[in-house]
């Protein structure tokens, strides 16, 4: 049962980087490859901590450019 909650959130981690990876364009942070990797990287630690990057990852996964 352990393991497969870990593949769950292993899924889930990668799933959100995939997203956001593909998505990055459409945030309003700076397009660099340096922020990009970064910021996809730490998305569960960030969409904890600040609300402006919840609202661009949220940008980032819907694929809108407001």
């Amino acid at each position: 049962m352990g393991t497969l909650i870990t593949l769950g959130l292993i899924a889930t981690y990668a799933g959100g980087v995939w997203k956001f990876w593909n998505g990055f364009e459409n945030t309003n942070f700076a397009k660099n490859s340096g922020n990009k990797i970064r910021l996809s990287l730490l998305w569960p630690a960030l969409c904890v901590v600040s609300k402006p990057y919840r609202q661009n990852f949220s940008k980032a996964l819907k694929g809108s450019r407001r």
